[in-house]
């Protein structure tokens, strides 16, 4: 049996998670319910990213503390992803005890082996606060366009400011000019692991997509830097290192940690073994997905993290990256306004017609455009018309009450077959959009073949026939329950209802021929 591990990306709590969050981690749904369905050992995991600085400034504008934004948002994304049919085995956060305790005893590891160092360098400071700053609570003009920006990065031309950038920058809280002050932190050794690195990325990157390999590429080329660890935050995870008690673990390092975390959680609690999903004995294939923004973190970062423990961690195998989705043609944006919480596009235009249009025509490869005038015409043109339509005219014909005691007609039998093993290929090469329209083949072929057989017809003049064609379509049905439940898995499970199909699997199914033909509705609504 293969171990499968796969990892959604971890949102920020501070704000809802819109439409673009969702058409970048939703491959890992389709990964996940896939490999279910061919008798794997799958764990599906994410959480809600809970600290860090994003999280600190929404308080202080609401006037709560970190901890109420933290809660509130974590149950918001709980709930969104719920409503969009994810089918994680732990969507837990980083706040709890667990995972921090989990975080800290890691991180000991990394600093006892000797790849965590203290380093002492000049880093922007308010007098007027009091405080040392993370870059986006500094204000720069940035050195390259000219623009106004925080010195994170320039909003206006993406260029990353360097330390010598932040000389003259403005404090975002109180609007002082910043000095430059020695402070002390700590320090992951990157560059000790470029060699490591670089042989992984050319073992593993077969399946990546051009993003990952050019981005992660891009940084080996230029050569791994040594990165902060530490943070002068009252907010986060503890330090377990002597004279770092008033820091607090830099976001970046135990987010990524969270999936281990997570993994230990839920084996906790179902009795699993939590490394048939990490170490290299048990030979895991893991799965990292999430948008291209987040690429090096999981590509470089958290395979260097799984190094440095020196516990014969196994590497992640495959970066799944999607580019960005736009709205109406514009890139998603709190300024525009057209970031629409998905939470309430999911409730009005329902779950099976998103996750279809998503992953029919969402950023798997480049940047796309969501419009809802697209989304009706997949979900009219394409679901309504053509898959619900065949179920409806196969399920609901005129004074049918039960499946026939039909033949499957064997042509049609090779074609589900085939179906199974190409749509299966396709999931597994990462072409989701691919696997969508194979998928969808065979609900045409279907719908083809009703429309030559004319069982309106073969009623008529030829029982046996009639018997034949409606097990044969309703046989095709069965079978696109287990075809299209990575995709469409709410729509799938009506089937399954309908037609009294206990399981999911991949590979073909038959319907039993007596089953009496019940309070069958429709499959999908006109939008």
């Amino acid at each position: 049996m293969k171990n499968i591990l796969i990892g959604g990306a971890w949102p920020y709590a501070n704000s809802d998670m819109h439409l673009g969050h969702i058409a970048g981690l939703i491959a890992g749904d389709v990964l996940a319910r896939y490999f279910r369905a061919n008798g794997c050992n799958v764990m599906f995991v994410s959480g809600t990213d809970c600290h860090g600085t994003p999280i600190t400034e929404r308080a202080k504008k609401e006037k709560k503390n970190p901890k109420e934004i933290a809660e509130y948002y974590h149950n918001r994304d709980k709930e969104t992803l719920e409503k969009f049919d994810f089918s994680y085995d732990l969507y837990t956060n980083t706040d709890t005890e667990f995972h921090k305790k989990a975080v800290m005893e890691m991180f000991r590891k990394m600093y006892d082996n000797g790849y965590i160092y203290e380093k002492i360098e000049p880093q922007a400071f308010c007098e007027k606060c009091n405080k040392f700053l993370s870059d986006r609570e500094i204000q720069i003009t940035c050195p390259k366009c000219g623009q106004t920006t925080k010195a994170e990065q320039c909003d206006n031309c993406g260029y990353v400011p360097t330390s010598e950038d932040l000389k003259d920058g403005i404090c975002l809280e109180c609007g002082s000019k910043t000095i430059m002050k020695d402070n002390k932190n700590l320090y992951l050794e990157l560059s000790k692991f470029q060699k490591e690195i670089e042989d992984y990325v050319k073992e593993n990157d077969a399946l990546w997509r051009i993003n990952a390999k050019n981005e992660t590429n891009k940084y080996l080329k230029q050569g791994l830097v040594d990165r902060a660890v530490t943070r002068d935050l009252d907010w986060g995870v503890d330090i377990p290192v002597e004279g770092y008690e008033s820091k607090k673990m830099y976001v970046w390092i135990e987010a990524v940690l969270g999936y281990i975390t997570a993994t230990m959680k839920k084996c906790e609690e179902t009795g699993k073994k939590w490394e048939e999903f990490w170490k290299n004995e048990y030979s895991p294939t893991i799965y990292m997905v999430h948008g291209k923004d987040n690429i090096v973190f999981h590509s470089i970062i958290f395979n260097t993290l799984l190094l440095a423990m020196k516990e014969n961690y196994h590497l992640v195998n495959t970066i799944v990256s999607s580019e960005y989705l736009n709205i109406n043609d514009e890139k998603i944006s709190k300024s525009k306004g057209n970031g629409t919480p998905a939470i309430e596009l999911v409730e009005k235009y329902g779950v099976d017609p998103l996750r279809f249009h998503l992953i029919n025509n969402g950023p798997e490869k480049k940047d796309s455009n969501f419009t809802i005038d697209a989304l009706i015409a997949t979900n009219n043109g394409e679901l309504l018309n053509k898959f619900g339509n065949l179920v409806n005219r196969t399920l609901k014909f005129k004074e049918l009450e039960e499946i026939p005691d039909g033949k499957l007609d064997e042509n049609i039998k090779e074609v589900i077959n085939k179906t199974y093993e190409d749509v299966g290929k396709l999931i597994e090469t990462l072409e989701f959009k691919e696997a969508s329209d194979k998928a969808m083949e065979l609900v045409e072929i279907a719908n083809k073949y009703y429309d030559e057989q004319k069982p309106w017809v073969q009623k008529k003049e030829n029982i046996e026939e009639f018997n034949n064609t409606i097990y044969t379509c309703a046989c095709i049905i069965a079978n696109l329950s287990n075809i299209f439940e990575p995709f469409m898995p709410s729509a799938c499970e009506k089937i399954r209802k309908y037609l009294d199909i206990q399981d999911k699997s991949w590979s073909l199914i038959k319907p039993k021929a007596g089953l009496k033909l019940e309070n069958i509705e429709p499959l999908f609504v006109r939008l």
